[in-house]
């Protein structure tokens, strides 16, 4: 059976979402994300920004240089995040089988269904519009890379001052046809450095890494390089897969002034195993290998892990752990970014040491705890030398 393989992007969803809530926005050069003189960057910006040389990830500050007026939005994630999760429900109301990629794209796996692809495709996107009032794009094809890059052409193919709302097809039997032409960096999965080696080579389109020799690109790239010479001729087996194992769970803070006082440095870290902490209790995990991360002001960055004893969920052996961490590497100068992760996840396992009675109060109170900070937020109750903080705490991605 022909797979059928929708991809769906919304279009500027943070924007979209933003525009919903003060409709006066739209058709304005707006960006939403932190003040300039915060160290903050575009998370997203309307079509109007965009055709200014504003783009995500660019730092504010550069942004309101390219684009004088610019509008900026503070980012409201809550309600970004429940908008998403109507979007998904009314994908889940199409077929169960939705793989969810980030906050506003996922594959949807419709093969079973007796429509075509590009009816389902067209009736998805009509709900989407009208029911939510978010414009989205869509790429239909026989396996999830052709799907994706077909919907990154069309959006890039549209044309106007507004969303794209477009739709892609790639009929069956002309994935490679299709992907031919496009520059190597347009394959799903090759990024700068791969680009730069196929580049070398005198292979600038996927058409000419689908012509070379698979076992050449072996040898030159490893198990990636057979995976490009098979994606390069358009050939994706790759399920759509419905649920994802968490494999981390991290936090980390970007700081408004570069940190130079140690003992601040401690209490943030504190304050993010805390978040860590709850995290892991809220999915039922633990957690054995500590990971911190450090960016100097000069922005180099640095990496170190701890693997603890025994799996936890307790923010005090996290904290120890990130707390030597950064003894070992902190000299004194100024930080920029500091942030806590931790992985090598199981199953939550209570077990009770033998020598050891239980402390039930303890027990209550953390119960309690959770429960305050599950329902009104993480700062409805911390500890008492964190109240003076006020980063702007984000997760690690």
């Amino acid at each position: 059976m022909i797979r059928k393989i929708i991809h769906l992007d919304l279009d500027a969803f943070f924007c979209a979402v933003e525009e919903l809530r003060d409709p006066t926005l739209r058709g304005k050069p707006f960006a939403v994300g932190g003040q300039p003189a915060e160290r903050g960057v575009v998370a997203s910006c309307s079509y109007a920004a965009r055709q200014r040389g504003v783009h995500s990830a660019l730092p504010m500050s550069q942004a309101v240089r390219l684009c004088p007026g610019l509008l900026i939005v503070p980012a409201r994630h809550q309600a970004y995040g429940e908008m998403s999760r109507r979007v998904m429900a009314q994908l889940r109301m199409l077929t169960p089988l939705v793989e969810q990629l980030s906050i506003d794209e996922a594959f949807l796996d419709v093969t079973e269904l007796p429509e075509t692809g590009e009816i389902l495709a067209r009736r998805l996107q009509v709900r989407i519009n009208n029911e939510l009032k978010l414009s989205c794009s869509l790429g239909l094809a026989t396996n999830k890379l052709l799907a994706k890059t077909a919907n990154s052409v069309g959006k890039a193919a549209a044309k106007g001052n507004g969303p794209p709302n477009a739709i892609t097809i790639v009929p069956p039997g002309q994935e490679a046809e299709f992907l031919a032409p496009l520059p190597c960096d347009a394959l799903w999965g090759v990024g700068p450095k791969t680009a730069e080696r196929l580049i070398e080579l005198g292979l600038h389109t996927i058409g000419d890494i689908a012509r070379w020799s698979e076992a050449d690109l072996g040898r030159r790239f490893g198990k990636n390089g057979h995976d490009l010479a098979q994606h390069a001729r358009g050939i994706d087996l790759r399920p759509v897969i419905t649920q994802r194992e968490t494999k981390s769970i991290s936090q980390e803070t970007t700081f408004v002034r570069d940190i130079y006082d140690g003992a601040e440095l401690q209490r943030i870290l504190q304050g993010q195993a805390e978040g860590v902490s709850r995290a892991l209790r809220r999915k039922r995990l633990t957690g054995t290998t500590v990971k911190l991360k450090v960016r100097w002001a000069d922005f180099t960055t640095v990496t170190r892990q701890s693997t603890l004893s025994q799996p936890t969920d307790d923010a005090a052996p996290i904290f120890n752990a990130a707390g030597k961490l950064l003894e070992k590497v902190w000299s004194g100068q100024p930080v920029r970014l500091i942030g806590i992760g931790i992985s090598g996840l199981g199953a939550e396992v209570r077990q009770m040491n033998l020598w050891d009675s239980p402390n039930e109060k303890e027990e209550r109170l953390q119960q309690t705890i959770q429960t305050l900070q599950t329902r009104f937020g993480a700062k409805a109750i911390q500890r008492g030398d964190r109240l003076s903080d006020l980063m702007d705490e984000t997760p690690w991605e």
